[in-house]
């Protein structure tokens, strides 16, 4: 009542209708402002839940409602549940293929949105890479800068992401496991091929355990699998047992 007496003082000057419409344009514009931005900070939270809870398929649910969203925020979290929806057991050949796809598209549009978005970058990266598994062994190593090159910037923008750190550590061993075939076609494509040694990745697996000691199964396996590589068998065992041991919350846990 008083914010409304307010208004009629201040509308006085203006003819009656002319000030009706512009006033209540202006409440109903700020009621769905406010709306829209609690309604996008609601789905975060509650995806954000769900993620933690491990209700994969009750996430994608409710993120896909919102791929038209322009918030990167929804956007690579939606790229991320596509992806884990893909990598469920129970996803068809057909329907994996699809959501691979869709999760590149939604984390190009969150990078889009927003570039400095950390990670909206990391989940890019990673969407191409999976994308590569269905496009052919050219089509992957030729795509291998630029999805290292994202993974840089999501570095860059979020020195503590454990992750990404992890993620620069597989892209190295990969490339240091490359079998000769492969570095061929790798020759083929770059002028200078991309190279890596296990000793590089060894470290960027070290790196991400500091930033967040026992933060990802996977991890504890890769440095376990890197040590192998190294032949230091004694320490290769210390990380695989860890592994071994990492409470299984997801599919790809048990898989580890």
């Amino acid at each position: 009542t008083q914010m409304l007496r307010k208004s009629l003082q201040r509308g006085v000057v203006l003819s009656t209708g002319s000030f009706l419409v512009y006033e209540a344009h202006k409440l109903i514009s700020g009621f769905a402002e406010v709306h829209a931005s609690f309604k996008v900070e609601d789905v975060i939270e509650q995806a954000d839940y769900l993620y933690g809870s491990g209700e994969t398929e009750k996430l994608y649910r409710l993120l896909v409602q919102h791929k038209n969203s322009d918030d990167a925020e929804l956007l690579w979290r939606l790229a991320r549940s596509s992806r884990d929806l893909a990598q469920l057991g129970s996803t068809s050949a057909e329907e994996k293929k699809q959501l691979t796809y869709d999760s590149l598209e939604y984390a190009k549009k969150a990078l889009e949105k927003n570039e400095s978005n950390s990670a909206a970058h990391k989940w890019y990266g990673i969407c191409l890479s999976d994308v590569g598994d269905y496009e052919g062994i050219k089509t992957k190593i030729g795509n291998a800068i630029i999805i290292k090159e994202h993974f840089q910037r999501a570095i860059e923008l979020n020195p503590k992401d454990a992750t990404t750190i992890h993620l620069i550590g597989i892209w190295c061993y990969s490339f240091a496991e490359m079998p000769w075939y492969q570095r061929k076609i790798a020759a083929t494509l770059f002028a200078t091929p991309p190279t890596s040694t296990f000793q590089e990745a060894l470290r960027y697996f070290h790196m991400a355990e500091e930033a967040d000691p026992n933060f990802y199964s996977k991890n504890l396996l890769f440095l376990g699998k890197t040590y192998l590589k190294l032949n230091n068998k004694k320490m290769a065992l210390l990380w695989l047992s860890k592994a071994k041991e990492y409470p299984a919350q997801t599919e790809e846990d048990k898989q580890v």
